[in-house]
């Protein structure tokens, strides 16, 4: 095949959500229409048995949040699909908001009980800032929800959206019948007894058809006819150039849990989303067709084996073909690589690939010669840029409980800043390591995995640190040097070794600004690698 239609096979996405919305469910039934699983437990059941497919970590299966996120891929009508699964948990937002910088669209997964809660509205404001194509699902029409007009207004006024639905339940909760599907004129019934089993969907070409009223009732049939008059009039049709811009979302509405307008929704991804995209580097726009490959690191992962100490970086393919054990470019260290086992993901299974199309995601074994947000290269000098770190929330000490284990610990902390679990900042006054994080229960993550995976005790020591700010200015001028002296308790460096101001408060921040004008403070890293 050529290169264009390996492209045009592609759709790389990513599922979005609030925690507990149901995307861990959403995303197994995808995979269970791919075939690329067997079977779908009722997920909550399987978090204690056998961990959902799509969560690997001990730590995760504890507490059933997705923590890894991992790339799970499928076929389907003729597709390559692959679905970056981003952590739903507030505390592990930052690897999220990487992992976007990696899809060409998202699917937005929102209970219909809750409505819009307040994780989805952060992670779709990333989505906005970068005109991700959105489509909405909305989810467990199964239980008592809200009415599907007041969320459909939910969405447009909490998350800034323009709807288009695509679809419409008939009743809700225990009253609910089924889906009319508006994209491709047809019905599909609930049928209570087969819950997992989905019945086969009805083609309706007219929706005054008396059969409706046969198998819905008179009073639904009447209501749904109505609602879709309402929905002719005030909601505008769907238009794909409007929804690749990210001005337009369309909604389904169904029950993953039931497989319900799952189906649906996977047949309109497939229709409308968006293959490969181009991606903007410092220099220019790398579209997916050239030839010569080109790719990103935005997510490591280390010791995704613990019988074997590896980390695993993910790379995004941007353009042409990535093939095993031909030399690429790792322009910031402008060193030569070569992958003798490139992984590509299957479900949950890896294997060794030997070339790899763009959209596609591979898995490089790595011995800590990569970061997050490096670029790989035929060997063009170029960076992809867009990849940025947070002020985190949270700031620690980080002490070491166990003398003998200093080594240890110090390449633990390394690997899991490098993975983006945190971040770490160093003391210039006396070398003393704190470590940032978005969200508190990270803290346990780190510690778990510090003891787990390298065999080192630490304990942390709170500290009173409002943001951290990352320092712009000019190093020789006096107003600098007038600025450290006064601030240097409050001087780190950052992995990068760029210099961070740990303030203590909102105040303080403004105080410092007005006082140096011309020492920039920013409160996110674009991760400048010199």
């Amino acid at each position: 095949m050529s290169l264009q239609q390996e492209i045009s096979k592609r759709k790389t996405f990513g599922i979005i959500s609030h925690p507990d919305a149901g995307k861990t469910t959403l995303t197994e039934k995808l995979l269970l229409f791919g075939g690329a699983i067997q079977e779908a437990g009722a997920v909550k059941s399987n978090k204690i048995k056998k961990g959902a497919t799509s969560d690997f970590m001990e730590i995760e299966r504890q507490r059933g949040i997705s923590v890894a996120t991992s790339v799970l891929a499928f076929e389907y009508r003729d597709h390559k699909i692959n679905i970056l699964d981003t952590p739903g948990h507030k505390d592990f937002a930052e690897d999220t908001y990487r992992t976007l910088t990696a899809v060409d669209s998202v699917i937005v997964v929102i209970d219909v009980a809750k409505g819009v809660e307040e994780q989805t509205e952060k992670l779709v404001q990333v989505c906005r800032m970068r005109n991700i194509p959105m489509i909405v699902f909305i989810n467990k029409l199964d239980r008592e929800g809200k009415d599907a007009f007041d969320l459909l207004d939910e969405v447009e006024q909490k998350l800034g959206l323009t709807v288009c639905p695509l679809s419409l339940p008939i009743g809700m909760g225990s009253d609910f019948q089924g889906i009319y599907n508006i994209w491709e004129n047809n019905i599909q019934l609930f049928l209570e007894e087969k819950k997992q089993k989905v019945g086969e969907s009805l083609q309706i070409d007219d929706i005054n058809d008396s059969q409706i009223d046969e198998l819905v009732g008179a009073k639904a049939a009447k209501t749904l006819r109505e609602e879709l008059d309402l929905i002719q009039s005030v909601y505008p049709e769907f238009n794909r150039e409007d929804y690749m811009n990210g001005d337009l979302q369309p909604v389904f509405f169904g029950s993953a849990l039931n497989n319900f307008g799952v189906r649906e929704l996977l047949n309109a991804f497939i229709d409308i989303a968006p293959m490969p995209q181009p991606k903007e580097s410092d220099t220019r726009i790398v579209k997916p067709e050239e030839t010569q490959f080109t790719g990103f690191v935005f997510k490591i992962h280390a010791n995704m084996d613990p019988k074997h100490r590896d980390r695993l970086a993910f790379v995004k393919i941007v353009s042409g073909t990535f093939k095993r054990n031909e030399n690429y470019l790792l322009v910031r260290e402008g060193k030569k690589m070569k992958f003798s086992s490139p992984n590509a993901f299957f479900a949950d299974k890896k294997e060794v690939v030997d070339e790899s199309f763009p959209g596609d995601i591979v898995g490089l074994h790595d011995t800590g010669s990569f970061r997050i947000g490096d670029t790989l290269t035929a060997g063009e000098k170029l960076s992809f840029k867009g990849i940025p770190s947070f002020s985190p929330e949270h700031f620690r000490y980080i002490n070491n409980n166990d003398p003998l284990k200093a080594k240890q610990l110090a390449k633990g902390v390394d690997q899991l800043m490098d993975e983006g679990v945190a971040q770490l900042f160093t003391l210039e006054m006396n070398n003393r390591k704190i470590i940032g994080t978005v969200g508190a229960l990270q803290y346990e993550v780190i510690q778990y995995r510090l003891e787990h995976e390298y065999g080192a005790k630490c304990s942390y020591e709170p500290i009173s640190i409002h943001k951290a700010c990352w320092v712009e200015a000019d190093e020789k001028s006096d107003e600098f040097k007038e600025f450290a002296r006064l601030k240097q308790r409050f001087l780190a460096r950052d992995k990068y070794d760029q210099l961070v101001f740990l303030a203590d408060s909102s105040f303080t921040i403004h105080m410092t600004q007005e006082k140096f004008p011309n020492v920039k403070l920013h409160f996110i890293s674009e991760f400048k690698h010199h």
